[in-house]
């Protein structure tokens, strides 16, 4: 568990100042003012291009933490591939190489780029809505529960894709991945991407909170 909780912070304060630099970015070039609001069609193009970033900076992060968690399922502690993060970086790029550690990264993007533009523009909106005065912010477990409707199946087949290098390869790509779950399983796929969507959406509500 401290390998996550420590990346999150330093993954979501990245995030959102990603967003908030393009944004005054794009006010800038467009209006010359990088204080001017953003316009709809700017906190959209601002958004997609923050969850184009967050792949980057996230997919290592995340594949790491896939199969550490993974690992932990094993009964034995002796049949276990990997020490701790630092080993399990090191092992992934011996054996698979710098793109190893992008595995699953085209399914993030399925998932980063429209969960974050469903995120940050009903979170702007918001914020603009409920809160003129700019130093204050409003709750953000709306926005965040409208990205995750779309944002959950996305993630259910980059964890699998991820994970799937454990052992053996199970999946030779993104549709692969999806066919093969839903011949597999059939409507149990449904049942999986419900349960991983209330997951994301208690976990997320009651950090929202604190």
């Amino acid at each position: 568990m401290s390998f996550p909780l420590a990346s999150i912070t330093v993954y979501n304060s990245m995030v959102f100042g990603i967003f908030s630099n393009t944004q005054r970015l794009i006010s800038k070039y467009r209006y010359g003012d990088g204080r001017r609001p953003c316009s709809l069609l700017d906190l959209t193009v601002a958004s997609m291009l923050t969850g184009l970033a967050s792949v980057g900076l996230g997919a290592p992060v995340d594949l790491v933490k896939i199969r550490l968690q993974m690992q932990t399922q094993t009964l034995l502690p002796s049949s276990r591939l990997y020490r701790g993060p630092v080993h399990c970086i090191s092992s992934v790029l011996q054996t698979e190489g710098v793109s190893g550690l992008y595995r699953g990264a085209g399914a993030m993007v399925l998932r980063d780029v429209p969960g974050y533009a469903l995120y940050f523009i009903p979170y702007t909106l918001i914020c603009d809505f409920l809160t003129p005065d700019p130093n204050s912010t409003p709750h953000p477990a709306p926005s965040g529960s409208i990205s995750w409707v779309t944002a959950t199946p996305a993630d259910v087949v980059k964890s699998r894709m991820q994970a799937d290098a454990q052992l053996q390869r199970k999946y030779r790509g993104i549709l692969h991945c999806i066919l093969h779950s839903y011949r597999t399983e059939g409507a149990q796929v449904g049942l999986t991407l419900l349960t991983a969507f209330m997951s994301r959406y208690l976990i997320g509500f009651k950090l929202a909170l604190i």
